[in-house]
Formats: C-alpha cells, structure tokens, sequence
C-alpha cells in the first residue's frame, strides 16, 4: 500500500478522528440529550467526508436530514418520553470490560482486513453517464431503488410510533 500525505489525507484523518470520539462519546455519556448531541457531531463528520469524497449534494444531505432533522427528531423523542434526569453512575464490572476489549478486538480485525483489501484504482470514467450527483442520485433512486427507499422510510416511521407506543405504556405503569 502506497500513502502519500496530501492535506486531503490529513483532513481526512482529522476529520474520522474527531467523527470517532464524537461516536465513543455518545456511547460514554449516561445522559440521553449529551448522546443526541454527540451524534450530531457524527453526522457532521459523515458529511464532511462526503465533501472530501468530492459529493457535495450528499454532503448537504446528511447536514440537512440527519445532522438536522434526525437530531432534532431524537431531541423531541426524549423530550415527549420524559426521560428521567438521573442515569446511574458509570461503573466498570465484567461485562464493560468484555464489551471494551471485544470492541478493541472488532476493530483490529477490521484494520487488518482493511489493509489487506486491494482496492481497485480510480477510474477517470464517466459513471454518472454525463450527469451531475443529484440528478444521478435521484435517476438511481426512482428508477432502481424506488421500492426499498419506502420500505425504509415506512421502517423509520414504524420504529418511531413503536418507540413513543413503548415509552408511553412505561409512563402509565409507573
């Protein structure tokens, strides 16, 4: 493997490496707002990746749906459940420290198997067929994955009635 240090690189690295502690963020906190607010930060730099990769409309997509609408979505979630202010203290016992070194485990796997992959070369060919992203974007969605696209969002909107069905039925035993 060949790496020449280019400041798209090093941005990139940046970038995952602040992405990443946004993530082990949100999986330390105890408080569910901090973790809503964490995951932001990783949509964020999802989408500054996209910018790097060269695809500003998907870039500008996941700022404005998941950065912006899905965070503020979890932010309403947690405020119609109530959800209590006192979480337990954190505490390290037996199954956090499996879960750690199985989660160090994980990832070295994958870091070996990353960097045993040989990745094709890029291509300089046109494979939108003469399109800019968004029109291509939306000639694939509406033409190859019209069906799957609604049965996600059909998914999404179950999973947010089942979640506010659950935590009302939580509120009404208490």
């Amino acid at each position: 493997m060949n790496f020449t240090l280019s400041w798209p690189v090093v941005a990139f690295y940046i970038i995952a490496l602040l992405t990443l502690s946004c993530g082990v963020m949100m999986l330390s906190f105890r408080k569910v707002v901090y973790m809503a607010l964490t995951i932001g930060g990783v949509f964020i730099g999802a989408s500054a990746i996209y910018f790097l990769l060269g695809a500003e409309f998907v870039g500008v997509a996941q700022i404005l749906i998941y950065a912006g609408a899905i965070t503020i979505l979890i932010m309403f979630a947690i405020m119609l459940t109530n959800h209590e202010a006192q979480e337990p203290a954190f505490e390290w016992n037996l199954k956090n420290v499996a879960s750690a070194v199985a989660s160090v485990l994980v990832a070295i796997v994958l870091l070996l198997a990353i960097r045993s992959t040989t990745w094709p070369a890029a291509t300089t060919a046109d494979l939108n067929g003469g399109n800019s992203n968004p029109v291509a974007i939306g000639l694939v969605m509406f033409k190859q994955y019209a069906i799957p696209f609604e049965l996600v969002s059909i998914l999404l909107i179950v999973g947010l009635v089942g979640a506010v069905i659950l935590a009302k039925e939580r509120k009404e035993d208490e």
